[in-house]
């Protein structure tokens, strides 16, 4: 791994807290993602499972996490199983985790290697009532792959039919979301690293610059920093490819006068950071161009002022709605009519800002959380208002990520990213 090693004490941490709130005599099994084959022999980049990865730290394939905390034997309440390692391994992939690192990385002391698990999973299946399963349960999942965890849960139900079956998503989506403070630790460092790269291209950009070049610059910056690079597929949106939400082709001419919007973020040791920015190609915004940002800018300061514990997800887009409103009439976007006539449903303002203000942000871009429930202390959520202006030939969106504190105001990851348009055009300029 690139990243430097993570305590295990945040691990021990998380397996105690899921722990905690499993069903007595229940068993808890996780699985490490499977190695997605391309064609021929290549495959995609291994990307851990992000579940089994917050639970023991384990960051290679072919790994499964059980938990018993009521197991008799006390040994087999914690259990890590890995693929055997050996000498052509080594040598033709590297060195893989062996019993003792395992334990260095999660705190797990009993670990056996995968050859064993059939005939141990029947013993610990004789001692405990209730199994759970992990299924993915995000609101925006969309999954028609079979996962290596779907292959094992049929394996696990077929086998033991008898046993209940409960679920550990809800357990996780809870603890997920709310952070460790040595997981905003690893949270700032992917913000800061998305920093460096920001910072990078300022300098860089210029007019006739492609999109592409861009994005080499944003991953030459975070490889250099022990990134693995993207904590998602980077937008870099020249002129009006920027009113298309999730242009990913990042393949055209930044040409003199355009804006440039930037949605990218490093990942860190898993984390994501998720940042937007928007710059001019020349350097210098054009006195409209800088009035839509500003509002942009306004809109998401007060957003910010509202991540605080007890908000509800559903009531904080409605007031932040009404404040992208304001900035839109005075723009000239809206007018009082527009507003007046309004579908409830689909307010006025969503013309030119369609999507959410928010959303949860850690292992995954988008994160677990329960969005119906009040917000708490020590979640982390962008904050990401946009105007899209087609029209126009651009459109601006600016995102930071916010943690939610106890008592006082946010703590924004991003506060040393520059995003005051003054501040740009003077990095640009320098």
């Amino acid at each position: 791994m690139k990243y430097h090693k993570i305590n295990q004490d945040l691990f021990v941490k998380n397996r105690k807290n899921f722990m905690s709130k499993m069903k007595p005599h229940s068993l808890a099994v996780f699985n490490s993602n499977d190695i997605y084959p391309i064609s021929a022999d290549s495959t995609m980049p291994f990307e851990q499972h992000r579940d089994i990865f917050y639970l023991s730290g384990v960051d290679q394939e072919e790994s499964v996490l059980v938990l018993f905390p009521d197991c008799p034997k006390a040994q087999h309440r914690e259990i890590l199983f890995l693929k055997e390692t050996n000498e052509h391994i080594a040598i033709w992939e590297g060195e893989k985790l062996t019993k003792a690192t395992a334990f260095e990385t999660s705190g797990i002391k009993t670990v056996y290697w995968l050859q064993d698990l059939e005939k141990i999973m029947f013993e610990l299946m004789t001692q405990c009532d209730t199994i759970y399963i992990n299924t993915n349960e995000h609101y925006r999942a969309n999954v028609e792959t079979e996962t290596r965890e779907d292959r094992f849960t049929k394996w696990l139900k077929d086998k033991h039919l008898a046993h209940g079956v409960a679920k550990s998503n809800p357990i996780l989506q809870r603890l997920r979301s709310v952070k460790d403070p040595i997981e905003l630790e690893l949270m700032q460092k992917a913000c800061d690293i998305t920093e460096k790269g920001f910072r990078r291209i300022l300098s860089f950009v210029k007019p006739d610059v492609w999109e592409f070049n861009i994005e080499a610059e944003f991953m030459h910056e975070f490889l250099n920093n022990r990134s693995k690079g993207f904590a998602y597929t980077p937008i870099v949106a020249s002129g009006s490819n920027a009113n298309v939400l999730h242009y990913i082709e990042n393949n055209q001419q930044c040409k003199a006068g355009e804006l440039i919007l930037l949605d990218v973020g490093a990942e860190y040791a898993n984390y994501s950071s998720d940042m937007s920015r928007t710059i001019p190609v020349s350097g210098r915004f054009t006195d409209r161009q800088k009035a839509v940002y500003n509002a942009v800018n306004r809109v998401k300061d007060e957003a910010t002022k509202m991540l605080i514990p007890g908000t509800i997800w559903a009531d904080y887009h409605v007031e932040v709605g009404k404040i992208m409103t304001s900035e839109l009439l005075g723009l000239g976007l809206l007018d009082k009519a527009d507003v007046q006539n309004e579908n409830k449903d689909w307010p006025a303002y969503k013309k030119y800002f369609m999507h959410g203000t928010s959303h949860n942000i850690g292992l995954d871009t988008h994160d677990y959380g329960i969005l119906t429930e009040p917000m708490q202390a020590n979640m982390v959520f962008t904050v990401e208002p946009g105007i899209y202006i087609p029209d126009e030939g651009f459109g601006i969106r600016l995102e930071d990520d916010v943690v939610i504190q106890e008592n006082g105001e946010p703590f924004n990851l991003m506060r040393n990213i520059p995003i005051e348009a003054n501040e740009i055009e003077n990095l640009m300029n320098s």
